[in-house]
């Protein structure tokens, strides 16, 4: 069997690139070795930026019907909560929803566009050359053999597809272990949910539907349990005892694991045909719940760059571009996920400076960066070396209110629904003399925007990229506007063209 692209993987990043490739007309399959989706969450939250993206694909309002909205976060469970309330989005909050109901809803999506699902399907190799990825994988029907001009591998921390592409996976093994359950609480804690942290552990209980809770532990008596070791509910009642000196009528647990801190990303994301994405690409300590959204993210980001590589408009360096952004915004994660560690310390001292941290964070500006970081919404591409620097360059935009020229009232992210590129002329119409490549997915918006914003007060027209960032803007030259359509013409065919 023969596609465009191969995913390997069918969870939220595996989906969530499908989603994307089909947008753009890619003939893509999704290879996954479960025969059914899976009934456990790792994860349980979606955060401001991964509410964006969604948002920006007409999926926002299929997904936040099915969980519900906090208006703040944490880092490293300190008392001071992030305030994302003052964050400049529109999804302002955290939702907490079932990794299981966001795999449905992008599933959901994925088979609107009829992309193949090959379910029950163990990927065993995977070979490339200089014309195409050949995939062989083993399913009920014995040995399939897959072909495709591009592979991604989102299959998860063992990732198959990494390890047969020889990419490194840099470093370190884990030194600590928490453990988790989906259980029933026969007396749940006031307010349903908890964060506890004192001298002998770290314990949160998390509301999840059909009247259970998640229970996690970072309880330094079982910190040295290695992470293969099954986890018993005995366990958890013994830690949560310890921890908050109750476990709150535990019992029935549905799913029981333990993580650990392993700290390990791929030294490239792209060799030849092959792509990672999500934790095939980096794995990290659960700290802040980033996991899923990064991943999410970077399938956002990769998506129509790929598709603008197959079908022959993107340029050349654009797919490059993917690694270039991303393994750097990943790192990141790493780093921060890394110190949110070192302050899961029980100790007298590591108790003093958790204190010391969290009265920091009660000044807003602090509070503000932390949130800002864990909510991806700081998330800063490099500048365009070609086109003029410009404070907007390479900034993700929230869903800004906008007229048409006709004076119609819309938003930014509506017309981002197709996964196309926007050119917004805020001053006057396409010059004549502007040639517009037809082979892109780019519309030409005339329009202005709806209520005054820092940074905006010099632009005549600014590219949008697919994934919600900038990738150019142009100031209104009061002493040179001849240069403006010379500027505008190589801003678009740099971008969407080849």
């Amino acid at each position: 069997m023969k596609y465009e692209v191969i995913i390997v993987g069918a969870g939220p990043v595996g989906l969530m690139l499908a989603s994307e490739l089909a947008r753009f007309g890619v003939n893509a399959c999704i290879l996954e070795r479960q025969t059914e989706p899976g009934i456990f969450s790792k994860a349980t939250n979606l955060h401001p930026r991964s509410l964006e993206i969604l948002e920006m694909r007409g999926l926002l309002g299929s997904i936040i019907k099915e969980g519900y909205t906090m208006p703040t976060g944490h880092f490293s469970s300190l008392p001071t909560r992030l305030d994302f309330t003052v964050l400049d989005t529109r999804s302002n909050h955290v939702l907490f929803i079932p990794q299981t109901v966001t795999e449905r809803v992008l599933e959901e999506e994925v088979r609107s566009f009829d992309v193949p699902f090959h379910r029950g399907v163990d990927v065993v190799s995977v070979q490339q050359d200089e014309e195409l990825v050949e995939v062989v994988a083993v399913g009920s029907q014995g040995v399939i053999t897959f072909q495709a001009e591009y592979v991604i591998g989102a299959d998860g921390a063992g990732s198959i597809v990494r390890k047969q592409s020889h990419i490194p996976f840099d470093g370190s093994d884990s030194t600590m272990t928490g453990a988790l359950g989906d259980v029933t609480l026969g007396q749940p804690p006031v307010g349903n949910a908890l964060i506890e942290f004192n001298q002998h552990g770290n314990a949160m209980i998390i509301p999840l539907p059909e009247a259970k809770y998640r229970i996690v532990v970072a309880d330094p008596v079982c910190s040295k349990y290695p992470k293969e070791m099954p986890v018993t509910l005995e366990e958890l009642r013994s830690s949560m005892q310890r921890i908050c000196g109750t476990d709150f009528g535990m019992s029935d647990p549905v799913w029981m694991s333990r993580f650990g801190n392993a700290t390990r990303i791929a030294r490239q994301y792209r060799s030849g045909r092959v792509f990672l994405a999500g934790d095939a690409a980096h794995i990290h300590f659960p700290s802040g719940g980033q996991g899923l959204n990064v991943g999410m993210q970077e399938a956002m980001n990769l998506g129509w760059k790929l598709a603008g590589e197959i079908q022959g408009w993107a340029p050349d360096w654009l797919l490059d571009s993917y690694h270039q952004e991303r393994h750097q915004v990943a790192d990141s994660v790493l780093r921060n996920t890394e110190v949110q560690t070192k302050l899961i310390d029980f100790t007298p001292a590591g108790l003093e400076l958790r204190k010391t941290i969290a009265h920091l964070l009660t000044f807003p500006e602090a509070n503000r960066y932390l949130a800002e970081r864990i909510s991806a919404l700081d998330v800063l591409y490099e500048q365009d070396p070609e086109m003029p620097t410009h404070v907007l360059n390479g900034t993700r935009l929230p869903n800004l209110d906008l007229y048409l020229a006709n004076g119609e009232f819309t938003s930014l992210y509506s017309l981002l629904h197709t996964g196309c590129y926007v050119c917004l002329l805020l001053e006057d119409k396409l010059p004549d003399s502007v040639e517009v490549p037809t082979s892109a997915p780019l519309r030409i918006i005339q329009a202005t925007i709806a209520a005054r914003r820092a940074g905006w007060e010099d632009v005549y027209a600014v590219l949008i990229r697919p994934d919600g960032h900038v990738a150019w803007a142009l100031r209104k030259y009061s002493d040179a506007r001849s240069e403006l359509p010379a500027l505008l013409q190589y801003g678009i065919q740099r971008w969407c063209s080849r």
